[in-house]
């Protein structure tokens, strides 16, 4: 079988380590070749392919980014749709998909399996929003990542005597926000699936102080004061229609420093949560995810992407990854409301 494979969406850490995975288990195990489709979906319907071998891959496991390269294309749009991609997998003697995204990509590649195409999933996302597995590569460096950001936060703010804001990614869940909030002690954790007052962040800012502490607030870019209807987007949409989120943090600095008077600075971390070397954690997992990938298309069990389950990899439908966000429980924000103040 020829395999096209192509990374869609943001950029995670791990995504080479999928690819190589594949490859060579693919190669080795089922006899498969493969072939690169560049900048996900746009290389789909352009036509646009590269090389995709053993020495192709090779040492490509601990490097950020993609060497497929990414984009937000949504296929059925322009001169896409259902008809150019069988059109064009037809032309390039690929026999199924083998397609690496998040919530859009899957989307995308449900409909095509609705639509007859043979194409498997892996599940990809910085965010660990997706309801199907227990965790998404690339979300343990993006922790790293935040973690390592508010620990030199922690340091000027002490030498200041200032409140630092640290917004980090997570779009509608709060997943980065409480993982790395907690391992850097942050003073307050904001996720989207609390919305707090202001009275409530004041407070633990102002207890924090009162103890002579320089006041760390971690919020997730997300993030709904309970003043607000919608999450704090000044940049529009992207190709699937849904808003590009970030600067809740500038937003919450003046108000805090306002109510406060503590000098407050803002840092939003950004893109640099998904650049870089992926952890050990993030390698291992999305190697596993490519080399079961290809189990499952030797199996074909077409429209499936595979998923972690406590530490197994398992497979599961595309439809169970759409729909509805993992959310961060209640009980988890609790637990670590314990610390704050």
């Amino acid at each position: 079988m020829r395999i096209g494979v192509l990374t869609s969406g943001g950029d995670a850490p791990g995504l080479n380590a999928v690819i190589r995975g594949a490859v060579l288990n693919g190669e080795r195990q089922y006899g498969m070749t493969f072939l690169g489709i560049k900048d996900g979906w746009r290389g789909l319907v352009d036509a646009d392919f590269q090389p995709l071998s053993r020495s192709d891959v090779k040492g490509i496991g601990k490097l950020g980014g993609t060497i497929l390269g990414s984009s937000r294309t949504n296929p059925f749009e322009g001169k896409g749709g259902i008809d150019r991609i069988n059109e064009v997998m037809a032309g390039a003697g690929m026999d199924a998909l083998l397609v690496i995204g998040g919530e859009g990509t899957l989307a995308a590649a449900n409909r095509l399996a609705d639509e007859g195409v043979k194409i498997v999933g892996v599940p990809k996302t910085v965010d660990n929003d997706l309801s199907a597995t227990d965790y998404t590569f690339g979300f343990d460096t993006a922790v790293n990542i935040a973690t390592d950001a508010m620990d030199r936060l922690r340091t000027t703010g002490d030498s200041h005597h200032r409140c630092m804001v640290a917004e980090v990614m997570g779009r509608h869940v709060g997943w980065i926000a409480l993982h790395s909030g907690m391992a850097a002690g942050a003073h307050a954790i904001l996720i989207p699936e609390r919305e707090t007052s202001l009275d409530e962040i004041v407070a633990w800012v102002s207890s924090a102080a009162a103890r002579g502490r320089a006041p760390l607030v971690c919020v997730a870019e997300g993030f709904l004061l309970d003043t607000m209807d919608d999450a704090h987007s000044e940049r529009g949409l992207d190709a699937f229609g849904r808003p590009r989120l970030g600067g809740i943090g500038e937003k919450l600095a003046p108000l805090i420093e306002a109510a406060t008077g503590i000098e407050t600075r803002a840092t939003t971390l950004g893109h640099i949560q998904r650049g870089g070397t992926p952890s050990a954690f993030d390698r291992v997992l999305a190697t596993r995810f490519g080399m079961n990938a290809v189990r499952v298309i030797d199996e074909k069990q077409w429209g499936q992407m595979v998923s972690l389950r406590g530490t197994d990899i398992v497979t599961v439908p595309f439809s169970a990854a759409l729909g509805q966000l993992k959310q961060v429980p209640m009980a988890r924000w609790e637990e670590a409301a314990l610390l704050f103040g």
